[in-house]
């Protein structure tokens, strides 16, 4: 659901924590104020500003003003970009795909979020009903001692919530993988094929959302050229950490899903087969009756036993004990 407003400001104090809120309007009317607020900030803070799907004349002023570059800008308003980290000048840009799995269609759900670090501001773009960053904001006022680490703060708090849904997600898709497992192996002939197919399909988006971010969190963690506080590396070490588990986690996932597709395209295959068995028996059983009864049907001049009472109940006899020999021989082979 879209955030009723379009812009929300918050400035911090890294020393203490606090936060107050300097902005909540829609971004064309509130562009210039929280600019403003922006450049007035004192020792010691930095301003959050969070926006909401906003078009590109809405934050025209806000992102000048920032010192934002076009293409940056371009990627927050357009949206549908890779994971990836991008620096211009002081302004570090980092696109992120948030990610959450809607079980009741078997669907991954994808949406992104821009985050711009600067010196003493960050910004975060929204795309999609997911909001990582408001789950941020809570974990930040709860643990306000992470604002020390200024900007970049905010930066590790929404990695953090999207790596969380990430995890979260993975292992709901791992429930319904196991589900399906289950009903490849079951006794049942049930087509799955498509629906193995369209779990597969949905991996692969998932795939493409956690894959590019990795090498994005190691560099982080490795500590950047930005020369962020030494204190903040282990923080994103830990990110990086669970980032890698899923990002293992859901390329097993896929391996799995090809095992899985593989095994069910086997048992069709065995099907077919039995069932080509059994039409195959049931041929021959029949060959002999038809074959005896096309002989008799012939109207030969002397036929065997035409004058012999007992003649008809022996052919009979011969037909349904040819068939149930080979009924039984059929059984025996595992052809019926």
């Amino acid at each position: 659901m879209k955030h009723p407003y379009g812009m929300e400001c918050v400035v911090y104090r890294e020393e203490d924590g606090t936060a107050r809120r300097v902005g909540r309007e829609r971004p064309e009317e509130a562009g210039r104020t929280v600019l403003k607020h922006l450049r007035e900030l004192g020792e010691g803070e930095f301003g959050w500003v969070r926006l909401d799907s906003p078009a590109e004349r809405e934050v025209a002023d806000l992102t000048a003003g920032l010192g934002l570059h076009p293409l940056a800008v371009e990627d927050a308003v357009h949206a549908r970009q890779r994971p990836k980290r991008e620096r211009y000048g002081d302004v570090l840009a980092v696109a992120l795909r948030t990610l959450w799995y809607v079980e009741e269609d078997s669907e991954v759900e994808t949406g992104e979020v821009m985050v711009f670090l600067g010196p003493r501001f960050v910004m975060t773009v929204r795309h999609g009903p997911a909001d990582p960053a408001a789950e941020a904001a809570r974990r930040l006022a709860a643990d306000p001692a992470t604002l020390r680490f200024g900007p970049v703060s905010v930066l590790h708090a929404v990695l953090d919530v999207v790596v969380d849904a990430y995890s979260d997600a993975a292992g709901k898709v791992r429930a319904d993988l196991t589900r399906l497992e289950r009903c490849v192996f079951s006794p049942s002939r049930d087509d799955l094929t498509e629906e193995i197919y369209s779990l597969k399909r949905e991996v692969l988006e998932f795939r493409d959302a956690v894959g590019p971010l990795v090498p994005v969190v190691r560099e982080f963690a490795a500590g950047p050229r930005s020369q962020w506080p030494q204190g903040v590396l282990p923080y994103f070490r830990d990110v990086a950490d669970h980032l890698h588990r899923t990002d293992t986690e859901v390329r097993s996932l896929d391996e799995l899903l090809n095992s899985a597709l593989d095994a069910h395209l086997a048992r069709v295959g065995t099907w077919q087969n039995d069932d080509m068995r059994r039409i195959s028996a049931w041929a021959a059983i029949l060959a002999i009756p038809t074959m005896v009864a096309g002989l008799y049907g012939m109207n030969f001049e002397h036929m065997p036993e035409l004058g012999w009472e007992f003649g008809y109940p022996l052919a009979v006899g011969v037909m349904a004990a040819a068939a149930g020999l080979l009924y039984r021989a059929f059984r025996r082979n595992g052809w019926l």
